[in-house]
This record gives C-alpha cells, structure tokens and sequence, in this order.
C-alpha cells in the first residue's frame, strides 16, 4: 500500500461511526488535568490544565514535537501517572480516586497498551505473548487460547501461532502487540508511536488494524504519532504544543 503524504498536521472528516459517537458517554474522559514536577524549589510544568474526552468508536491521534507532553498526557490517560490536578474518567470510574493496589486490575481490565517498541517476550510463542495476559487476570483459559487464534486469524497471524519474536518482521511483531492488547476485551486502546519501527506501508497497515478495531467493536483509542503519514486514518488530530493540547 503507497503511504500517503499529508501537507500538515490537521482535523479530518469524521468517519459514520465517529458521527455517532458523540450520542454516547465517552470512554475516556480528562477534566481540567494538569501535570506538574518539581526539582527542589523549581516546578516545570509537562501538561497544562487539559480537558480531553474520546467516545466509543473513535480513534484521536496526538502529534507535535519531542518533549511537548505527549507522553504525559497518554501516561495519565492510561492511569500510569497521576495528574496534579484534575479528573481522570475511564469507563465512567474516576481512576484519580483509585489506590495503588486497585490500579493495576483496573488497568488489565479496561486498558489495552500497543507501544513504541512491541515488547514481546522472547521466550514465548506468539500465541503464549496472547494468552499471558488473560492467565494474569485468572480468566478461563480453553476461552482464552479459542479467543487468542480468532484474534490470530483476523490478524493475518494465524500461521505464526507456534513462532517466537526473533522469527517475525516488524510489521509481524506490531501485529502481535496489537493482538495482546485486545486479549482482555478493553474498551480503551492506548498506542504510543505504533508505526516508529516501521516503514510507510507497514505503519498504515498497522493503524489501519487499530481503527478497524476501535470503530468495529465501538472502543475508544488514543495514538500518539509523529507519523503524519497516518493522520488520514484517525477520526480526529489533535496537537501538543509546550504542554498544552490544541484542536
């Protein structure tokens, strides 16, 4: 597939299923999020007050330049950090209010990461980097190993099941990860710079998967990308700028 060149970061018409979207509540929720640091009596601020809502069935992306909070802004949506300030919705919990010991099984619940680099686990199969997570969450297993192979065979996996990561391309790997994210069902895709380790083709190929997944079964998700090779795909764009979100 030609990768399409865009001429700038900017909004793009909304799909059918984004139209929708806003009937419903959404899925992800920040309300006034701010995210400050300090280093003895200095305080630098990574993310200015932010509100920021996703719906079921659309895919946002998030782009701008190195260091300008977007790393923040999808730690703090994915309840790995916590915001100075402000509310943090997920599936219409306040996780701001959850403990540490609660966070982890909210997160392995509703949340399903893809990141930069497709961390899989060298040692097991594609089909064990599949099944791990549902083992985490002590879910019945004969269900979890019938969901991992249909989500194989949507995936174009289906002959790697018995493969380990150093027999996969790149495309292959993100593909996985992209699988392993969906194996607990969540209603919240987070993918920080998906399409870094890939070429034009390949990046479209794998965002494209991500969009199917959210408008198909109506999950909200969030990409952040410097890739604006792939902008066209996502429902929205919004922009980072020195901590502060814009669009």
């Amino acid at each position: 597939m030609t990768a399409i060149q865009m001429p700038a970061p900017r909004p793009v018409p909304l799909t059918p299923a984004a139209v929708a979207a806003p009937l419903a509540e959404p899925t992800l929720a920040l309300r006034h999020v701010s995210k400050v640091y300090r280093d003895g009596d200095t305080e630098i601020t990574a993310l200015h007050s932010t509100t920021f809502e996703v719906r079921p069935g659309e895919l946002v992306a998030v782009n701008g330049p190195s260091g300008s909070g977007k790393s923040t802004l999808l730690s703090i949506a994915g309840a790995l950090l916590r915001p100075t300030t402000g509310q943090v919705l997920i599936a219409g919990q306040d996780v701001t209010r959850l403990s540490e010991r609660e966070l982890p099984a909210f997160r392995l619940q509703h949340i399903g990461f893809v990141l930069q680099s497709s961390n899989l686990i060298p040692y097991l199969t594609v089909r064990e980097q599949l099944t791990l997570v549902p083992r985490l969450a002590h879910a019945d297993m004969r269900q979890a190993a019938a969901q991992a192979d249909d989500l194989l065979r949507v995936l174009g996996l289906e002959a790697r099941a018995g493969h380990y990561p150093d027999a996969l391309s790149g495309g292959q790997k993100q593909r996985v990860a992209i699988a392993r994210a969906l194996m607990n069902n969540p209603g919240l895709i987070l993918a920080d710079e998906p399409t870094a380790s890939l070429d034009g083709a390949r990046g479209r190929e794998v965002v494209q998967m991500l969009a199917d997944e959210v408008r198909t079964h109506q999950k909200a998700g969030v990409m952040v990308t410097h890739d604006e090779r792939v902008l066209d795909l996502c429902d929205r764009v919004v922009t980072m700028v020195d901590g502060q979100l814009r669009g």
